[in-house]
């Protein structure tokens, strides 16, 4: 997908969100966003589900109530996003960056966490079961009330 048609989906999410008649919510699923910069995107309940998002920018980005099943954000930047309450059951989050994240009652299910950075981040309430956190750095993580503790292989 190129910049310009990114971004046009972006601003008409963007009208959406605010209510507005000629905006349309996101459906990026399935889309190649390989390296993307979407630093500091506003794609609240937006619809990524499959997408290739490996190595891409989302630091800052605000993904809450999104759609991210089975999405692939291997090594992605995702840094201080807003992931709360988001889906992301069955994706591969391998070697992401999710340094102080907000994963609030995320449903992390069955995702692949291998080697990925959740310094700081908040996963209160999170659902990791099934999840594989093998090699995943988890200093300063809040775990409160998340469920599927068992999954945590680190």
């Amino acid at each position: 997908m190129d910049t310009s048609e990114l971004k046009r989906i972006c601003e008409l999410h963007q009208k959406w969100l605010l209510g507005q008649p000629d905006g349309s919510q996101a459906d990026l699923s399935g889309a190649d966003l390989r390296g993307a910069d979407l630093h500091g995107a506003d794609l609240r309940e937006a619809n990524l589900s499959k997408a290739n998002l490996r190595r891409a920018d989302l630091h800052w980005a605000d993904l809450s109530r999104a759609n991210l099943s089975e999405v692939d954000l291997s090594d992605a930047d995702l840094r201080e996003a807003n992931l709360y309450a988001v889906n992301l059951s069955l994706a591969n989050l391998r070697g992401a960056d999710l340094w102080w994240a907000d994963l609030r009652g995320a449903d992390l299910s069955g995702a692949n966490l291998n080697k990925a950075d959740l310094c700081g981040a908040d996963l209160s309430g999170a659902d990791l079961s099934r999840a594989d956190l093998s090699r995943a750095y988890l200093y300063g993580a809040k775990l409160d009330e998340a469920v599927g503790l068992g999954a945590v292989n680190s």
